[in-house]
């Protein structure tokens, strides 16, 4: 099944940034139409315009005015984006490029020209629950993700091969052709340790421990995952609400699939990770909402060292909200405790409970609501 994807696309040149199996090229074919494309995946294309990268002009020049040309993995070949900047510089923007890419590192890395201004950046998510609709199932997104190919594929067995195939892949692909890291089995085993702390606050000493790996190496392992769009960190927001307040960042994947694939746990039931899960879930849906509808959005967490916090403090402007996530199907009087502490101290405007039982409540200031039914608000606009 292929489905309708809420994006749309610029009318310029622009970058789409996005985990690979997103749906990025799927998404092109549909709603860009290229007359030209560039697959830097593929060995013949990539070994072409590494050697000669001067060569995309003379393809992209041979072509009508208001072409468009896709660089698939622009990554791969930074040197190129030279020669888009040229040509869009000399036509006068009469050629529309659209530069794909699952990793920043290597532009990062190489300080690559990202063309000054004449590209808008787009980033592209796995699906959501308004891409989903009535494919949206929560307990099998928390087990298997929301990649397109998981969500197609019918048994679990199949899906199991699939997100084991994904992270072989990443690490064959993303890290070790790409000299990311000297020595992979010291990632491997990370990875692994920071899919099981995925959605915790982060004690890297605890993982340099359990993974074998130096501590003075995990900034720079995290960074990898970071920079490959696997993940990024959610810093603590300090809110001054007269009591002592966290710092210590935690760690989102982007996919529940994925992690469960890192944490090798696909065949298993759904444990006591559910929680951690159920809140990349939302986190996820989250961002997707505020990237694709331009809301500009920063997401926080906020705790205590007493262990009291709220999942995810969201801002815009000025103005914030507060969100905890459960996955039991009661709420409880405490489960509200930090959203009602924040709300009092005027820290927050709105305070939202998101839990797995099926009516919405409403308790001291606090709208709770099941899941798909505080996703069909975040969609529809009213949440913030």
């Amino acid at each position: 099944m292929i489905f309708e994807r809420i994006l749309k696309a610029p009318h310029q040149t622009f970058f789409l940034f996005g985990p690979r199996g997103t749906g990025k090229s799927t998404w092109l074919k549909k709603n860009f139409k290229a007359d030209l494309t560039f697959d830097l995946l593929k060995s013949e294309v990539f070994l072409e315009l590494s050697a000669n990268p001067e060569k995309l002009r003379s393809y992209v020049e041979a072509l009508p005015k208001k072409s468009k040309i896709v660089i698939d993995e622009v990554q791969r070949v930074p040197a190129l984006l030279n020669e888009v900047h040229s040509v869009i510089f000399e036509h006068q923007d009469n050629y529309q490029f659209a530069l794909t890419g699952s990793s920043a590192r290597k532009l990062k890395n190489n300080q690559s020209n990202l063309l000054a201004g004449r590209a808008v950046t787009r980033n592209f998510f796995s699906l959501c629950s308004s891409e989903l609709l009535s494919e949206f199932s929560v307990s099998s997104i928390l087990q298997f993700g929301c990649l397109p190919r998981s969500i197609n594929l019918k048994s679990i067995e199949d899906k199991v091969d699939f997100l084991s195939s994904y992270v072989e892949t990443y690490l064959r692909e993303e890290i070790q052709q790409e000299a990311a890291v000297r020595n992979l089995p010291a990632y491997s085993r990370f990875l692994k340790h920071a899919a099981i702390m995925n959605g915790q606050v982060l004690n890297l000493n605890n993982i340099s421990r359990e993974a074998g790996v130096p501590r003075a190496t995990l900034d720079g392992y995290f960074s990898i995952l970071k920079d490959t769009l696997l993940g990024e960190f959610l810093e603590a927001i300090h809110l001054k609400a007269k009591i002592k307040e966290v710092s210590t960042p935690k760690f989102y994947f982007f996919d529940c699939g994925v992690v469960r694939a890192l944490r090798q746990e696909l065949r298993e039931p759904l444990s006591d990770e559910k929680g951690y899960l159920l809140e990349t879930l939302i986190l996820n849906e989250m961002k997707a909402y505020s990237s694709y509808k331009a809301k500009g959005w920063e997401f926080f967490y906020w705790g205590v060292p007493s262990g009291n916090e709220v999942d995810f403090v969201v801002s815009q402007g000025k103005s914030k909200i507060a969100i905890e996530v459960k996955s039991s199907k009661a709420w409880r009087k405490e489960d509200s405790n930090g959203l009602e502490l924040l709300l009092s101290e005027k820290k927050v405007q709105k305070a939202y409970g998101i839990y797995q039982g099926s009516i919405a409540l409403k308790k001291n200031g606090t709208m709770i609501y099941p899941v798909q039914k505080f996703l069909e608000l975040l969609w529809s606009g009213e949440i913030f």
